[in-house]
């Protein structure tokens, strides 16, 4: 008996975003921040619940915090820190489980007054949602590539052609770093469930069957299929440029956050309190 090879479905960008100027932040007058997804936007952005674009010119005020009840994921865009028991330069990325809650210490590198950082918080499946605490670091040199002619692929997790990354998720996502020169064009695979965007560095993309045209300052978001199976996206320089995707596998459960905290109900965000409260959280240990 013959079989069919189905043709993957083509994404393309459903809405681009502008968005907003850097606006003042939380610690103080040398920190201003760009909200790029929005807890109020979770059932058009789901898994991720957020994501914030962190600019630092000067020395800001931060210290120890808590979370729980979801996954933080950390890139250095530029500049450097420290976080718990290490550092991240530029290109690294920290992906910490707050899960059951923890105590998570960040801030600048000693004697660094710039940096660029982009927090993204992912949510666990339900049945995950108090697994214990840990981090994961990626260093950018040692993550896996798929070149192509004019295109590098970083692959912070997921897949991309026949590379793959080994980081471990609760939730499946693909999250990589395209750099193209200008005129050069790729395409990447997903599951045509996943829900994702893109989020141009620097330069400009066109991306998608339509080829619209993404740059700085924008978020572009995939359609989203009402069929399952495989989908594709491409992407082509239209300058020399640097893009980020972020895409993965929505949950489909409803949150309830409240500060740090993510939960299922308001009863798990008042155990997180208490927990908190009670010295139960402690430092993500290593995974």
């Amino acid at each position: 008996m013959s079989t069919q090879r189905v043709e993957a479905l083509e994404r393309r960008l459903e809405r681009i975003i502008d968005l907003p100027e850097p606006a003042q932040g939380q610690f103080g007058p040398a920190h201003t921040v760009v909200p790029v997804i929005s807890p109020e936007d979770y059932a058009r952005s789901d898994p991720f619940i957020l994501l914030m674009d962190d600019r630092i010119d000067g020395q800001p005020i931060g210290g120890p915090h808590p979370h729980a009840g979801f996954e933080t994921v950390t890139l250095v865009v530029k500049g450097g820190m420290t976080h718990d028991n290490g550092r991240l330069g530029e290109g690294d990325v920290q992906w910490m489980t707050a899960g059951s809650g923890v105590i998570h210490g960040e801030g600048l590198e000693g004697g660094m007054s710039e940096a660029r950082i982009l927090q993204l918080w992912l949510t666990l499946p339900k049945a995950q949602r108090w697994v214990p605490a840990g981090y994961q670091d990626l260093a950018y040199a040692e993550l896996p590539v798929r070149r192509e002619p004019g295109v590098e692929v970083r692959l912070y997790s997921g897949t991309s052609g026949t590379v793959r990354s080994k980081t471990k998720n609760y939730v499946p996502v693909t999250l990589a770093e395209f750099v193209l020169e200008p005129g050069a064009s790729i395409a990447q695979d997903l599951p045509a469930s996943y829900n994702g965007f893109f989020l141009v560095l620097e330069g400009e993309v066109a991306v998608g069957l339509d080829r619209r045209s993404l740059k700085p300052g924008q978020v572009g978001w995939l359609d989203r299929p009402v069929t399952g199976g495989d989908s594709t996206v491409r992407v082509t320089g239209t300058t020399r440029a640097r893009v980020l995707l972020y895409a993965g596998q929505p949950q489909r459960d409803p949150l309830v956050s409240h500060g740090p905290f993510i939960g299922d109900t308001r009863a798990d965000i008042q155990r997180a309190f208490e927990g908190y409260r009670e010295g139960r959280f402690g430092p993500p240990p290593p995974r």
